[in-house]
């Protein structure tokens, strides 16, 4: 979501996305736990191999996307400067 679609969005939206976001950042945080994790394990029993790659390239995809929450927090402190 651009920044410009978040600056449309009334005030109650924008607090209902914020708390959905933070969700998916945890969620994500959790599985980029997981995919260096197998990547370890993998690197750790077998040497570098496709397990040790594959699994980290999900880590960049989802780092990628986390991009989101950031937007979405700046806006929000920007109409609530607590």
């Amino acid at each position: 979501m651009t920044e410009q679609e978040l600056k449309t969005l009334t005030d109650e939206a924008l607090i209902e996305k914020g708390k959905k976001a933070k969700t998916y950042a945890i969620i994500n945080a959790v599985m980029i736990g997981v995919f260096v994790g197998v990547a370890i394990f993998s690197t750790y029993k077998k040497g570098m191999g496709f397990f040790t790659v594959f699994p980290l390239f999900f880590v960049f995809i989802l780092l990628k996307s986390g991009q989101e929450y950031k937007v979405i927090e700046r806006e929000l402190k920007e109409r609530n400067p607590r």
